[in-house]
């Protein structure tokens, strides 16, 4: 039986060091969300991205703006 896929925002970074701040910074702050790697839709990046609900986009790229946190691109995938 495949996969369900399920629509997701994806998050990505141009570096790994991004992407692991963004990681400490959600569970910090109790974001939702999962560090996964890139999805392979997403050409650019780090290889890893930030998964979460894509009603959360906004509270995701607020809170990673106030921290300083620079990310690439957020994306809404079915994955």
């Amino acid at each position: 039986m495949p996969l369900q896929k399920h629509r997701s925002l994806v998050i990505a970074f141009d570096s790994t060091t991004q992407a692991l701040a963004a990681e400490a910074l959600c569970k910090e702050q109790g974001l939702p969300g999962r560090i996964i790697p890139l999805p392979a839709e997403i050409s650019a990046g780090c290889g890893l991205s930030w998964k979460a609900e894509p009603e959360e986009r906004d509270v995701l790229t607020a809170a990673l703006d106030e921290a300083g946190i620079i990310w690439k691109g957020a994306y809404v995938l079915d994955i």
